[in-house]
């Protein structure tokens, strides 16, 4: 059986990073963040959401842990607007090109401006979405932020 490449890992190789690719079990429907933390024996503090927002000036992506809540006032300060509010689900294909529960950070249709949780910085791995429900990848945080042109901020409710 043929392995399963995501335009993520296809990213990822033409840019000469490395990463581990997970695969977990799956309907048609998102599995919530937490789950996939739990499907994958990985510990919550390491696997991250990707959350799509809208603000006066665009489109704005944040990467936070998936037992995390994301606090739109800090959000809006890190990316320079007086407030952001997440997009609805009908609109994120057309925004991102993934569906809900499959999207990434990386390869998105355009490159957001994107803020990632500090959090990240403590670690030396992290878990995003491979851009397709059921499927992750694993790689340091320094990676992905340079790849995609991230910062990094304290973005998350206390």
């Amino acid at each position: 059986m043929a392995e399963t490449k995501t335009n993520v890992m296809r990213i990822l190789d033409k840019a000469k990073i490395n990463y581990n690719h997970y695969e977990y079990p799956h309907g048609k429907e998102a599995v919530d963040g937490l789950s996939v933390a739990k499907l994958l024996g990985q510990n919550p503090n390491q696997v991250f959401k990707t959350l799509v927002t809208h603000g006066g000036g665009g489109y704005y992506v944040f990467v936070i842990p998936v037992a995390e809540e994301l606090d739109l006032k800090k959000a809006a300060r890190a990316v320079g607007e007086k407030s952001v509010e997440m997009i609805h689900v009908k609109d994120i294909n057309k925004v991102t090109g993934y569906i809900r529960g499959g999207c990434s950070p990386i390869g998105m249709k355009k490159l957001y401006k994107t803020v990632i949780h500090t959090s990240a910085n403590d670690i030396k791995m992290m878990i995003v979405s491979a851009g397709k429900i059921g499927y992750q990848i694993e790689l340091p945080p320094k990676e992905l932020i340079s790849l995609i042109g991230a910062d990094t901020a304290d973005i998350v409710k206390c």
